[in-house]
């Protein structure tokens, strides 16, 4: 069997090293209200691709009690094999992988049997917490990120039973000297371990250095690739140079198609084509499969035997590359130096507060206009302790994080009118926490995503304000390309005529989040009447009931 010993105490086999063809891929977050379905798509169209690779944590346990999809892709997996992606596992940064998150990786690829893992050459999360929107911190592409990349490359692979497949970072800013791929070139020499080419990573690079799509391929060990990935993006412009954000949800770009193909001449020992088809609605998903199907078509190929690594030594962790540093330089909390790519950096921090305006909004779409609405003051949150302690253990998750920053600006600048909307948005989740008894047959009842309560300040015009405001400017940014943040200053004269006293609402639960919505006095007391149980539909106003229908407030009994 050829098996030995690693470090961790799991058996490396040559037999584990053994790689089965896998094909055409789409990836999953094991989420049933996801879009794409793979496993609907694939019941429409047999044959349309051949695995599914899914993004989950890596304890099983966790996945079996979050993934809503966890038990569909268990009970099909002797039809549809899977692959198993965490990007929940560090391949950079200050700390390592502690030995029961190894343990809890290798327990859950063997379980399903994933014949590997492939995760980004990255910094995911610290102090217990991810980053905003999994937006992790590539490294430098020096030899100092190079050494700390490695020692966390064998660490990882010290403990499972199969091959870690490295996949290169996607980047922003030119940060150090290496080509990207001479960087995973030096990662296979130095730890022996296959490699994963995601397209659109590869392409964000070449795009920021301002080089051609193959320039910089020369000597690469393409013969390692066992596995290309495919996702969309989006490319923007500043002056001369051109950024791609790696948003799964858009569509693909021409110019990754054209990487694709010629990558696929390259890579003798490719395994799998992974189509990270995230948000496309199933027709648009579709059309995407069928386009790479004539290039991956379906027959069955011979198993690849890999050369397992040599045992070496798991180096320690020396940070030369100081990844606090790029921390800071990332989230805005220092002004990035020459060596940094300064026009690079800036481009990189604002996507990332984009990140973490999106994520705070769904919780304080009023407290974050009114503290942290313009790039300035966004910034300074990222650059505080409250939000440097989350990724150090001491918080308890970023909105948490903006609560106690928030509070704290508010105890040095006092205002009223940010008090009382950051008071609301703490209290209204308790609003939703309220049961609502189905209605009978000829009742009316709340509907189970709505609800209704009241707050001691009225901030209905403070809650009008802001919708109007996102929409007028959003609306004006599309005609002039300048976000035009200096009409916040209306919000702000608003939220200072907020007044004191009894205010009745209603509020939906939509895409995750929680949507204030104001309405007329005699339709939020009939929305409190029916909070109180369902009601006789002849006993209800008809106009009242009808807006109330209208506006998906109430449900009519079966």
């Amino acid at each position: 069997m050829g098996e030995t010993m690693a470090r961790g105490g799991v058996v490396r086999s040559q037999e584990a090293w053994t790689l089965p063809w896998r094909g055409l891929g789409l990836s999953s977050n094991l989420n049933a209200s996801d879009s794409p379905h793979p496993y609907r798509l694939l019941d429409a169209s047999p044959g349309l691709f051949d695995f599914v690779e899914y993004s989950a944590p890596l304890s099983l346990e966790e996945t079996r009690a979050h993934a809503t999809l966890y038990p569909e892709m268990a009970g099909r997996l002797g039809q549809v094999p899977v692959l198993f992606h965490p990007v929940h596992l560090n391949l950079y940064g200050p700390e390592r992988e502690s030995a029961q998150a190894l343990a809890d990786l290798e327990a859950h690829a063997q379980a399903v049997g994933s014949a590997w893992v492939g995760n980004d050459v990255g910094w995911w999360h610290a102090g217990g917490q991810s980053f905003p929107g999994y937006l992790y911190l590539p490294p430098p592409l020096t030899l100092e990120g190079l050494e700390d990349c490695v020692a966390h490359a064998l660490h990882v692979q010290a403990g499972l039973g199969r091959p870690l497949a490295l996949e290169n970072p996607a980047v922003f800013a030119r940060r150090g000297d290496m080509h990207v791929l001479d960087f995973m070139a030096g990662l296979h020499a130095r730890t022996g371990l296959p490699l994963l080419i995601d397209v659109g990573h590869l392409f964000s690079y070449q795009l920021s250095a301002g080089l051609p799509l193959e320039v910089g391929w020369d000597g690469f060990p393409f013969e390692q690739v066992i596995e290309l990935h495919l996702a969309g993006g989006v490319v923007t412009r500043r002056g001369s140079r051109g950024f791609y954000v790696d948003d799964h949800t858009q569509p693909v770009r021409d110019e990754l198609f054209t990487l694709l193909e010629r990558l696929l001449a390259r890579c003798p020992s490719l395994r799998a084509v992974t189509f990270e088809g995230d948000g496309h609605p199933p027709e648009v998903a579709r059309l995407t499969l069928e386009r790479l199907r004539r290039w991956i078509p379906a027959e069955p190929r011979p198993p690849l035997a890999l050369k397992p690594p040599a045992e070496v030594p798991v180096p320690a962790l020396r940070n030369a590359s100081k990844p606090w540093e790029l921390f800071e330089l990332g989230y805005g909390a220092r002004p990035p130096e020459p060596r940094d790519d300064p026009e690079g950096s800036v481009a990189e921090t604002d996507f990332r507060l984009a990140v973490v305006a999106e994520q705070l909004d769904r919780t304080y779409p009023l407290s974050r206009l009114l503290l942290a609405g313009t790039r300035d003051t966004l910034r300074a949150f990222t650059a505080s302790p409250e939000f440097r302690e989350l990724f150090q253990g001491l918080g308890r998750s970023l909105e948490h994080a903006f609560l106690s920053y928030a509070r704290r600006h508010l105890r040095a600048q006092p205002d009223e009118g940010g008090s009382a909307a950051l008071s609301f948005e703490v209290f209204l989740p308790s609003v939703m926490q309220r049961p609502h008894a189905p209605p009978g047959p000829g009742e009316v009842g709340l509907a189970a995503d709505a609800g209704v309560g009241a707050f001691a300040a009225d901030l209905s015009e403070l809650v009008y304000t802001a919708r109007a405001l996102r929409r007028h400017l959003t609306g004006r940014a599309w005609a002039c390309e300048v976000l035009e943040v200096s009409g916040l200053e209306s919000l702000a004269q608003t939220a200072r005529r907020v007044v004191l006293r009894p205010w009745r609402f209603a509020v939906r639960r939509r895409a995750g989040h929680l949507e204030v919505q104001t309405a007329p006095a005699p339709l939020l007391e009939m929305l409190r009447t029916l909070a109180a149980g369902p009601l006789q539909e002849a006993a209800l106003p008809p106009a009242l009931l009808a807006e109330a229908l209208g506006r998906g407030w109430v449900r009519r009994g079966a």
